[in-house]
Protein backbone atom coordinates (compact mmCIF):
# COMPACT_ATOMS: atom_id res chain seq x y z
CA UNK A 1 0.00 0.00 0.00
CA UNK A 2 0.57 3.74 -0.74
CA UNK A 3 1.03 5.83 2.27
CA UNK A 4 1.82 9.11 -0.33
CA UNK A 5 -0.78 9.40 -3.31
CA UNK A 6 -3.93 8.08 -4.18
CA UNK A 7 -4.72 4.65 -3.03
CA UNK A 8 -8.46 2.75 -4.07
CA UNK A 9 -10.27 0.12 -3.28
CA UNK A 10 -13.90 0.77 -5.07
CA UNK A 11 -17.10 -0.79 -4.75
CA UNK A 12 -20.22 -0.31 -6.54
CA UNK A 13 -23.30 -1.61 -8.25
CA UNK A 14 -25.06 0.06 -10.53
CA UNK A 15 -28.44 -1.45 -12.50
CA UNK A 16 -26.33 -5.11 -13.86
CA UNK A 17 -22.91 -3.19 -13.87
CA UNK A 18 -20.82 -4.00 -10.80
CA UNK A 19 -17.26 -2.39 -10.21
CA UNK A 20 -14.83 -3.98 -8.05
CA UNK A 21 -11.49 -2.06 -8.58
CA UNK A 22 -8.34 -1.76 -6.71
CA UNK A 23 -5.06 0.35 -7.79
CA UNK A 24 -2.29 3.15 -6.48
CA UNK A 25 -1.37 6.32 -8.18
CA UNK A 26 2.11 7.63 -7.09
CA UNK A 27 2.35 10.98 -5.74
CA UNK A 28 3.49 13.33 -8.69
CA UNK A 29 2.35 10.42 -11.14
CA UNK A 30 0.52 11.11 -14.20
CA UNK A 31 -1.45 7.70 -14.46
CA UNK A 32 -3.95 6.82 -17.42
CA UNK A 33 -6.87 4.71 -16.82
CA UNK A 34 -7.55 2.63 -19.99
CA UNK A 35 -10.00 -0.06 -20.85
CA UNK A 36 -12.91 -1.31 -23.22
CA UNK A 37 -16.20 1.47 -23.30
CA UNK A 38 -18.16 0.68 -20.14
CA UNK A 39 -15.87 -1.15 -18.40
CA UNK A 40 -16.03 1.22 -15.77
CA UNK A 41 -13.52 4.69 -16.42
CA UNK A 42 -15.79 7.81 -16.17
CA UNK A 43 -17.59 5.59 -13.20
CA UNK A 44 -14.16 5.31 -11.09
CA UNK A 45 -13.43 8.83 -11.42
CA UNK A 46 -16.57 9.83 -10.15
CA UNK A 47 -16.43 7.35 -7.16
CA UNK A 48 -12.86 8.92 -6.27
CA UNK A 49 -14.63 12.74 -6.84
CA UNK A 50 -17.34 11.87 -4.37
CA UNK A 51 -19.95 12.61 -7.50
CA UNK A 52 -20.92 8.59 -7.30
CA UNK A 53 -21.40 7.49 -3.75
CA UNK A 54 -19.17 4.41 -2.77
CA UNK A 55 -20.52 1.79 -1.53
CA UNK A 56 -17.67 -0.74 0.33
CA UNK A 57 -13.73 -0.16 0.11
CA UNK A 58 -11.67 2.99 0.38
CA UNK A 59 -10.17 5.91 -1.40
CA UNK A 60 -7.32 7.03 0.59
CA UNK A 61 -5.37 10.60 -0.54
CA UNK A 62 -1.96 11.31 0.48
CA UNK A 63 -2.89 9.50 3.91
CA UNK A 64 -6.80 10.82 4.57
CA UNK A 65 -9.83 8.51 4.13
CA UNK A 66 -12.07 9.86 1.74
CA UNK A 67 -15.20 7.94 2.00
CA UNK A 68 -17.00 10.09 4.07
CA UNK A 69 -15.53 13.37 2.75
CA UNK A 70 -17.59 15.97 1.32
CA UNK A 71 -17.20 16.56 -2.38
CA UNK A 72 -15.85 20.23 -1.68
CA UNK A 73 -13.53 18.92 0.93
CA UNK A 74 -11.87 16.69 -1.16
CA UNK A 75 -8.94 18.78 -2.67
CA UNK A 76 -9.90 17.29 -5.56
CA UNK A 77 -10.20 19.08 -9.37
CA UNK A 78 -11.94 17.33 -12.32
CA UNK A 79 -12.12 18.66 -16.22
CA UNK A 80 -14.52 16.63 -18.20
CA UNK A 81 -15.04 16.05 -21.71
CA UNK A 82 -17.23 19.08 -22.00
CA UNK A 83 -15.20 22.80 -20.91
CA UNK A 84 -18.27 23.68 -19.30
CA UNK A 85 -16.89 27.39 -18.99
CA UNK A 86 -19.30 30.28 -17.88
CA UNK A 87 -19.82 32.19 -21.24
CA UNK A 88 -20.69 35.64 -18.95
CA UNK A 89 -16.78 35.57 -17.61
CA UNK A 90 -13.60 36.40 -19.15
CA UNK A 91 -11.37 33.61 -19.57
CA UNK A 92 -9.20 35.22 -16.43
CA UNK A 93 -12.55 35.40 -14.63
CA UNK A 94 -13.28 31.91 -15.27
CA UNK A 95 -10.00 30.70 -13.98
CA UNK A 96 -10.45 33.12 -11.19
CA UNK A 97 -13.55 31.33 -10.08
CA UNK A 98 -12.45 28.48 -7.87
CA UNK A 99 -10.52 31.27 -5.59
CA UNK A 100 -13.19 33.73 -5.68
CA UNK A 101 -15.51 31.15 -4.17
CA UNK A 102 -12.73 30.62 -1.26
CA UNK A 103 -13.16 34.34 0.03
CA UNK A 104 -9.35 34.83 -1.86
CA UNK A 105 -8.63 38.43 -2.24
CA UNK A 106 -8.72 39.94 -5.74
CA UNK A 107 -5.28 41.04 -6.41
CA UNK A 108 -4.32 36.97 -5.22
CA UNK A 109 -6.98 36.05 -7.55
CA UNK A 110 -5.93 38.18 -10.35
CA UNK A 111 -2.13 36.88 -10.10
CA UNK A 112 -2.76 33.53 -9.98
CA UNK A 113 -4.70 33.96 -12.72
CA UNK A 114 -1.85 35.11 -15.12
CA UNK A 115 0.68 32.51 -13.27
CA UNK A 116 -1.82 30.10 -14.56
CA UNK A 117 -2.32 31.57 -18.27
CA UNK A 118 1.38 31.52 -18.42
CA UNK A 119 1.57 27.68 -17.40
CA UNK A 120 -0.55 26.78 -20.16
CA UNK A 121 0.78 29.17 -22.99
CA UNK A 122 -2.10 31.43 -23.02
CA UNK A 123 -0.40 34.25 -21.71
CA UNK A 124 -2.20 37.72 -22.42
CA UNK A 125 -5.55 35.54 -23.05
CA UNK A 126 -7.14 37.15 -19.76
CA UNK A 127 -9.94 39.48 -20.74
CA UNK A 128 -11.29 37.53 -23.90
CA UNK A 129 -14.35 36.21 -23.49
CA UNK A 130 -14.64 32.29 -23.28
CA UNK A 131 -16.44 32.35 -26.63
CA UNK A 132 -14.10 33.69 -28.63
CA UNK A 133 -11.71 31.00 -28.03
CA UNK A 134 -10.82 27.85 -30.14
CA UNK A 135 -11.88 23.78 -28.46
CA UNK A 136 -7.62 23.80 -27.77
CA UNK A 137 -7.78 27.24 -25.89
CA UNK A 138 -11.14 26.79 -24.38
CA UNK A 139 -9.93 23.25 -22.72
CA UNK A 140 -6.37 24.95 -21.68
CA UNK A 141 -8.43 27.24 -19.63
CA UNK A 142 -10.49 24.24 -18.25
CA UNK A 143 -7.43 22.58 -17.04
CA UNK A 144 -5.80 26.21 -15.75
CA UNK A 145 -9.57 26.85 -13.83
CA UNK A 146 -8.83 23.06 -12.98
CA UNK A 147 -5.59 24.09 -11.09
CA UNK A 148 -6.74 27.15 -9.73
CA UNK A 149 -8.05 25.24 -6.45
CA UNK A 150 -4.28 24.14 -5.76
CA UNK A 151 -5.91 20.70 -5.63
CA UNK A 152 -4.15 17.48 -4.37
CA UNK A 153 -5.81 15.55 -7.08
CA UNK A 154 -6.24 16.18 -10.63
CA UNK A 155 -8.85 13.68 -12.71
CA UNK A 156 -9.60 14.17 -16.11
CA UNK A 157 -12.29 12.23 -18.01
CA UNK A 158 -11.18 12.15 -21.77
CA UNK A 159 -10.53 15.60 -21.73
CA UNK A 160 -9.29 15.37 -25.33
CA UNK A 161 -12.12 13.50 -26.76
CA UNK A 162 -14.13 16.01 -28.90
CA UNK A 163 -10.68 17.88 -30.83
CA UNK A 164 -9.37 16.72 -33.97
CA UNK A 165 -6.31 14.51 -34.32
CA UNK A 166 -3.86 16.74 -34.56
CA UNK A 167 -4.99 18.94 -31.99
CA UNK A 168 -5.25 16.14 -29.58
CA UNK A 169 -1.75 15.03 -30.10
CA UNK A 170 -0.42 18.65 -29.54
CA UNK A 171 -2.48 19.03 -26.56
CA UNK A 172 -1.38 15.45 -24.43
CA UNK A 173 2.07 16.88 -24.99
CA UNK A 174 1.07 20.30 -23.10
CA UNK A 175 -0.98 18.35 -21.05
CA UNK A 176 2.09 15.92 -20.10
CA UNK A 177 4.44 19.40 -19.57
CA UNK A 178 1.75 21.39 -17.35
CA UNK A 179 1.88 18.23 -14.90
CA UNK A 180 5.58 17.97 -14.87
CA UNK A 181 5.65 21.79 -13.77
CA UNK A 182 2.80 21.69 -11.61
CA UNK A 183 3.81 18.35 -10.31
CA UNK A 184 0.23 17.49 -9.19
CA UNK A 185 -1.16 13.43 -9.06
CA UNK A 186 -2.86 13.06 -11.58
CA UNK A 187 -5.53 9.90 -12.99
CA UNK A 188 -6.51 10.23 -16.50
CA UNK A 189 -9.04 8.81 -18.74
CA UNK A 190 -8.85 8.25 -22.11
CA UNK A 191 -9.94 6.17 -24.93
CA UNK A 192 -6.89 6.80 -26.96
CA UNK A 193 -4.20 3.77 -26.34
CA UNK A 194 -1.73 6.20 -28.09
CA UNK A 195 -2.40 8.90 -25.95
CA UNK A 196 -1.60 6.99 -22.77
CA UNK A 197 1.16 5.19 -24.25
CA UNK A 198 2.81 8.76 -24.81
CA UNK A 199 2.16 10.67 -21.56
CA UNK A 200 1.51 8.07 -18.79
CA UNK A 201 3.70 7.31 -15.80
CA UNK A 202 1.02 4.36 -15.35
CA UNK A 203 -1.26 2.63 -17.09
CA UNK A 204 -4.16 0.81 -15.23
CA UNK A 205 -5.82 -1.11 -17.36
CA UNK A 206 -9.49 -2.09 -16.38
CA UNK A 207 -12.11 -4.64 -17.96
CA UNK A 208 -15.57 -5.35 -16.45
CA UNK A 209 -15.21 -3.22 -13.65
CA UNK A 210 -12.31 -4.96 -12.46
CA UNK A 211 -8.26 -3.76 -12.55
CA UNK A 212 -6.59 -6.08 -14.60
CA UNK A 213 -2.76 -4.44 -15.41
CA UNK A 214 -1.27 -1.71 -13.78
CA UNK A 215 2.43 -0.71 -14.54
CA UNK A 216 4.44 1.91 -16.44
CA UNK A 217 3.65 2.06 -20.27
CA UNK A 218 6.66 -0.22 -21.03
CA UNK A 219 5.97 -2.82 -18.44
CA UNK A 220 2.29 -3.07 -20.07
CA UNK A 221 3.01 -3.04 -23.56
CA UNK A 222 6.13 -5.25 -23.65
CA UNK A 223 4.72 -7.92 -20.86
CA UNK A 224 1.08 -7.91 -20.38
CA UNK A 225 -0.14 -9.95 -18.08
CA UNK A 226 -3.28 -11.78 -20.55
CA UNK A 227 -4.00 -11.93 -24.00
CA UNK A 228 -6.94 -9.62 -23.41
CA UNK A 229 -4.11 -6.58 -22.60
CA UNK A 230 -1.53 -8.05 -24.74
CA UNK A 231 -4.57 -6.97 -27.82
CA UNK A 232 -6.38 -4.27 -25.76
CA UNK A 233 -2.72 -1.88 -25.83
CA UNK A 234 -1.48 -2.05 -29.12
CA UNK A 235 -1.44 -4.18 -32.25
CA UNK A 236 -0.59 -7.72 -32.23
CA UNK A 237 -0.25 -11.03 -33.98
CA UNK A 238 -2.56 -13.95 -32.44
CA UNK A 239 -1.85 -17.58 -33.42
CA UNK A 240 -2.43 -20.96 -32.05
CA UNK A 241 -0.01 -22.33 -29.89
CA UNK A 242 0.15 -25.42 -32.39
CA UNK A 243 2.32 -23.90 -34.97
CA UNK A 244 5.43 -23.95 -33.00
CA UNK A 245 6.37 -27.45 -33.26
CA UNK A 246 7.55 -27.85 -30.21
CA UNK A 247 4.32 -27.16 -28.73
CA UNK A 248 2.33 -29.37 -26.95
CA UNK A 249 -0.74 -27.28 -25.44
CA UNK A 250 -4.11 -27.37 -25.67
CA UNK A 251 -6.64 -25.90 -27.67
CA UNK A 252 -7.07 -22.77 -25.69
CA UNK A 253 -3.36 -21.68 -25.62
CA UNK A 254 -2.26 -19.07 -28.18
CA UNK A 255 1.27 -17.25 -29.23
CA UNK A 256 1.28 -13.84 -29.67
CA UNK A 257 3.54 -11.33 -30.77
CA UNK A 258 3.99 -7.03 -31.88
CA UNK A 259 4.43 -6.60 -35.60
CA UNK A 260 7.68 -4.85 -34.91
CA UNK A 261 8.71 -8.02 -33.98
CA UNK A 262 8.68 -9.67 -37.54
CA UNK A 263 11.36 -9.88 -39.36
CA UNK A 264 10.68 -9.34 -43.39
CA UNK A 265 12.36 -11.74 -45.32
CA UNK A 266 13.65 -10.86 -48.92
CA UNK A 267 15.60 -14.14 -49.84
CA UNK A 268 15.89 -16.76 -47.54
CA UNK A 269 15.84 -16.21 -43.49
CA UNK A 270 19.22 -17.89 -42.91
CA UNK A 271 19.62 -18.85 -39.46
CA UNK A 272 20.18 -16.61 -36.66
CA UNK A 273 18.81 -16.55 -33.21
CA UNK A 274 16.09 -19.34 -32.19
CA UNK A 275 13.18 -18.42 -34.33
CA UNK A 276 9.81 -19.15 -35.72
CA UNK A 277 9.56 -19.04 -39.33
CA UNK A 278 6.23 -18.10 -41.63
CA UNK A 279 8.06 -18.85 -45.39
CA UNK A 280 6.28 -18.00 -48.10
CA UNK A 281 3.72 -15.70 -46.53
CA UNK A 282 1.18 -13.95 -49.01
CA UNK A 283 1.31 -10.24 -49.07
CA UNK A 284 -2.46 -9.31 -49.15
CA UNK A 285 -2.11 -5.59 -48.30
CA UNK A 286 0.24 -2.54 -48.06
CA UNK A 287 -0.27 0.82 -46.48
CA UNK A 288 1.75 3.27 -46.15
CA UNK A 289 1.50 4.81 -42.28
CA UNK A 290 4.11 7.61 -42.46
CA UNK A 291 7.75 6.83 -42.28
CA UNK A 292 6.62 2.86 -42.49
CA UNK A 293 4.68 0.15 -44.38
CA UNK A 294 2.23 -1.85 -42.34
CA UNK A 295 2.04 -5.16 -44.01
CA UNK A 296 -1.32 -7.27 -43.59
CA UNK A 297 0.08 -10.88 -44.94
CA UNK A 298 -1.51 -14.33 -45.12
CA UNK A 299 0.40 -18.10 -43.74
CA UNK A 300 -1.65 -21.15 -43.35
CA UNK A 301 -4.83 -19.22 -42.96
CA UNK A 302 -3.68 -16.91 -40.27
CA UNK A 303 -3.08 -13.22 -40.74
CA UNK A 304 0.02 -11.79 -39.80
CA UNK A 305 0.61 -8.06 -39.43
CA UNK A 306 4.37 -6.76 -39.81
CA UNK A 307 6.01 -3.28 -40.93
CA UNK A 308 8.47 -2.73 -43.54
CA UNK A 309 10.45 0.24 -44.45
CA UNK A 310 9.79 0.85 -47.60
CA UNK A 311 6.91 -1.04 -50.05
CA UNK A 312 6.94 -4.29 -51.31
CA UNK A 313 7.35 -5.37 -54.80
CA UNK A 314 6.58 -9.09 -54.52
CA UNK A 315 3.71 -10.87 -53.41
CA UNK A 316 5.17 -13.12 -51.25
CA UNK A 317 7.20 -13.03 -48.43
CA UNK A 318 9.41 -14.72 -45.37
CA UNK A 319 8.74 -14.06 -42.66
CA UNK A 320 10.38 -14.33 -38.97
CA UNK A 321 9.81 -13.77 -35.38
CA UNK A 322 13.06 -14.32 -32.21
CA UNK A 323 11.29 -17.23 -29.69
CA UNK A 324 12.37 -14.26 -26.98
CA UNK A 325 9.69 -12.08 -28.84
CA UNK A 326 6.68 -14.59 -28.41
CA UNK A 327 4.50 -14.59 -25.74
CA UNK A 328 2.11 -17.30 -24.97
CA UNK A 329 -1.52 -17.49 -23.08
CA UNK A 330 -4.33 -19.21 -22.06
CA UNK A 331 -7.03 -17.86 -23.92
CA UNK A 332 -9.54 -19.00 -22.03
CA UNK A 333 -7.87 -17.55 -18.86
CA UNK A 334 -7.84 -13.85 -20.65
Amino acid sequence: MHDRGLVCSLGASYDEFTLNAEFAVNEGELACLIGPSGCGKSTTLMLISGLLPLESGSITLFGSDLAGTAVHHRQIAMVFQEYALFPHMSVAENIAYPMKIRGTKRAQRQARAEQLLELVSLAGYGKRRSDELSGGEKQRVALARALASDPQLLLLDEPLSALDAKLRSHLRQEIRRIHDQAGITTLYVTHDQDEALSIADRLIVMRDGKVVQSGTAQQVYHTPNSHFVATFIGEGNTLPSTVIASESAGANQVIFFRPEDVRVHLGEIGEYLPHLSFAASVVERQEFIGGRYRLQTRWQGHTIICYSARPIGTSTLNLSVRMRDILRFDEAKS
